[in-house]
């Protein structure tokens, strides 16, 4: 693993699903009620072995797969996991109307995959305020770019935080 720091955004390198999934079990760890990680990438990039990693670091004992067809699966460890898929989701409008917003904010941890769905074209979304965004890039290998970048207090310091365990597991 390698960090890379911008002004605007932190990028970590993986060289390995299994470094992926370590770096998810850091970022678990450090993940408190409210918390939310809103995943981007293509298709194979490595969003559902980074989430099984953050359940891993969770204390999650199940299985975690994605939930394409549920849109949402939710996982119990020291803190709930609501593990959220948006592949399917063509109007960002259709989460409104699915009431996802009451999920964000309470005594969870939620990860959303396929987070730019979630983006109206107005740029409006149900996020809150606080979120800590990964947008992973893969070389058609086994090599992961993970761009992070935050939004508000907590999203901040969850990125400082993660950076910060990400150089202390090199």
């Amino acid at each position: 693993m390698s960090v890379v720091p911008d002004a605007s955004h932190v990028t970590l390198h993986s060289a390995s699903a299994s470094q992926t999934h370590r770096l998810g079990a850091l970022l678990g760890g450090l993940l408190r009620p409210g918390d939310v990680v809103l995943l981007e990438g293509p298709l194979g990039a490595g969003k559902t072995a980074l989430t099984q990693g953050i359940g891993a670091g969770l204390g999650v004992r199940e299985t975690i797969n994605s939930p394409t067809f549920t849109l949402l699966k939710e996982y119990m460890g020291r803190l709930p996991l609501y593990h959220f898929d948006l592949y399917r989701i063509e109007d960002p409008e259709e989460l409104f109307a699915l009431g996802f917003e009451d999920y964000f904010g309470g005594e969870s941890v939620c990860v959303v995959e396929w987070a730019d769905r979630g983006v109206a074209a107005d740029g409006a979304t149900l996020w809150p305020a606080s979120w800590l965004r990964i947008a992973i890039a893969t070389d058609g290998g086994a090599k992961r770019a993970l761009t992070c970048s935050a939004s508000g207090a907590r999203g901040a310091a969850l990125l400082r935080a993660f950076v910060a365990a990400a150089e202390r597991g090199r």
